[in-house]
């Protein structure tokens, strides 16, 4: 196995082969480190109540096919319940673990190697700003500064435009097409950065998991190779997300219809997040098993396909936490910038309050820190939440301890686990 950022196995159980042909990992079948011979269900006591504290032999560890037993197929959300100890892990008619509950997961980085929660998922992306600072600190600071940087330009250069010659029509025809052409570069800037983020710190994050430090050159290098398929997945969801909203909108337009042109976009949102949430985990998918687009499409829709409603709350939630990060941190600069150079309230009355140079930069620099901040925010939820939903279904837990060097993971019931 490869214990590089790419360690994930493309394909699943319930795919038959994976994108290349291979079998996910399974869990060890028939482990027999526990004696067979094993107490009636529902004898299990919780220790310090006397002679029946120490079971005379341990309990067994569930048996797995080659496939391996996905987390989601045991009727719990951590991945405990039924095969660890009956209901919920609570003991009752499947014996088990009873009131002592599983053993502890491994945890040899910034998440224990087991299916996740939400404040796990949110804690693990913190952890690793806090953590691997220099690395995921220094790509988002300069991807901030140099989308910021051009924003400035553009936003001084189009106001100055604007304001010189308002009633001029040669001049204002001259500004739309500069302004035009500038904004559409300022967009495809922050797409460009948006990309590089994202694919570098994917490896950032993948190597965190594992407890291995990170450099930028080495995310570069580990990265560099999937950026074009990046940007192509990136092209065609945008495209396909503004053709749904054509093609649902465009009938009422057509009509002349306000109530059918409203209602096709509420349509063309619901279907639009719908699909967004299904190929969300696309991104990760493409970066860490270095998959082709159309895999990694596929691959994402079988990982989110009976968690949609779990996934879509995550992410809405994470969206939420950054945008009050965000305008906590740009709001307050705003309205200073506004007050001190702006000209105040006659400066918002007149449209020329964000024009001087002193509001631009200093909005500006708030921007800079909170994207610095939100950016490896959104793009760790969403690598951990791939990796949680193939832990669920395939696994994956098992390949990142032995890529982690933690040998027989697994395959011991009794070995302690190694924290993190």
């Amino acid at each position: 196995m490869n214990d590089s950022p790419g360690w994930a196995t493309p394909g699943s159980p319930s795919d038959g082969e994976g994108a290349e042909g291979t079998q996910p990992p399974a869990r060890p079948a028939g482990d027999q480190k526990w004696s067979a011979e094993q107490p009636p269900p529902g004898q299990w006591s919780s220790p310090g109540t006397g002679a029946s504290d120490t079971p005379a032999t341990p309990p067994q560890r569930p048996q797995q096919g080659a496939g391996g037993r996905s987390y989601a197929q045991t009727g719990d959300s951590r991945g405990y319940g039924t095969p660890y100890g009956g209901q919920n892990g609570t003991g009752g008619a499947g014996g088990g673990w009873g009131t002592w509950g599983p053993p502890p997961a491994a945890k040899p980085g910034v998440i224990p190697l087991r299916p996740l929660g939400l404040g796990e998922i949110l804690d693990g992306a913190v952890t690793t700003m806090r953590t691997h600072w220099r690395s995921v600190l220094s790509i988002s600071l300069a991807v901030a500064v140099l989308v910021q940087v051009f924003s400035v330009l553009v936003q001084k250069y189009s106001g100055d435009r604007l304001t010189i010659e308002p009633g001029s029509q040669a001049r204002m025809e001259d500004f739309s097409d500069t302004s035009a052409l500038l904004t559409l570069a300022a967009y495809l800037l922050q797409l460009l950065g948006g990309l590089l983020v994202t694919a570098m710190l994917t490896m950032i994050f993948s190597r965190a998991v594992l407890g291995r430090p990170s450099t930028v050159g080495g995310a570069w290098r580990d990265a560099r190779g999937q950026l074009l398929r990046l940007a192509g997945l990136t092209l065609l969801i945008g495209f396909g997300a503004v053709t749904v909203f054509v093609l649902l909108i465009l009938p009422g337009v057509l009509a002349g219809n306000l109530g059918l042109g409203l209602l096709g976009g509420l349509a063309a949102a619901v279907l639009v997040t719908w699909l967004w949430i299904r190929i969300s985990l696309a991104s990760p998918a493409l970066m860490l098993e270095k998959a082709t687009i159309r895999t990694a499409l596929a691959r994402s829709s079988k990982l989110v396909n009976g968690s949609w409603w779990r996934i879509f709350g995550i992410t809405a939630l994470t969206a939420l936490i950054t945008a009050l990060v965000s305008a906590i941190i740009v709001y307050p600069l705003l309205a200073v910038s506004v007050a001190l150079f702006g000209g105040g309230l006659e400066g918002l009355a007149d449209g020329t309050a964000l024009n001087s140079w002193g509001s631009l930069i200093l909005t500006a620099i708030g921007s800079v820190i909170a994207l610095t901040i939100t950016m490896p925010i959104q793009s760790g939820v969403t690598v951990l939440l791939y990796i949680d939903q193939r832990i669920r279904r395939e696994a994956l837990d098992l390949e990142l301890a032995r890529a982690a060097g933690l040998e027989n993971y697994g395959a011991d019931a009794t070995a302690p686990p190694t924290g993190g």
